[in-house]
């Protein structure tokens, strides 16, 4: 008698187990999912205040070279708080839209470059932030990314702008 049950308690202890672990499995998904939408909505936020300031906010630095023109979307807040490959997918929706509306003027060439150097920026500060996530690690790391993006964007200017102008 006992070894007609046994088989069936295991089944039922299974079951019972099973379904408790489904169901922690599933509130884990529901967590994940709602933990990915709102850090989807901040960067969505984000990337609509990078646009905003574009448009209020830029100029040009050199007014005989309209097209080096300063604007405040290249601040990495994205990938300090998001992390490094969250700072590019950040950098290439902004430069897209970027060189869509407000910047239009300086077309495909200016939205390739824009995510050429602020990927730059944001990659080697990224990843120097997220060592050791501190004032002085964010603050050294965008002095390395602001050198690794001059070094970078003048082999960029040397080989991507006299394509672009046919020179």
């Amino acid at each position: 008698d006992i070894i007609c049950r046994r088989p069936y308690n295991e089944f039922c202890f299974r079951i019972c187990f099973g379904v408790f672990f489904v169901k922690e499995s599933e509130n884990k998904m529901s967590e994940n999912r709602n933990h990915n939408t709102v850090r989807l909505a901040k960067m969505g936020m984000l990337v609509a205040i990078a646009i905003v300031l574009v448009y209020f906010i830029h100029f040009p630095i050199f007014p005989a070279v309209a097209f080096l023109e300063y604007d405040p979307a290249d601040i990495p807040m994205g990938t300090f708080a998001f992390g490094p490959v969250a700072g590019i997918l950040l950098t290439v929706v902004t430069a897209v839209i970027q060189g869509v509306t407000v910047s239009a003027a300086s077309g495909l060439y200016g939205i390739i470059m824009h995510i050429i150097s602020t990927s730059t920026l944001v990659i080697v500060a990224g990843v120097i932030y997220q060592k050791h996530k501190t004032r002085k690690t964010a603050l050294i790391g965008l002095v390395c990314g602001v050198l690794a993006m001059t070094i970078v964007m003048i082999g960029a200017n040397m080989i991507i702008t006299p394509l672009s102008m046919g020179v």
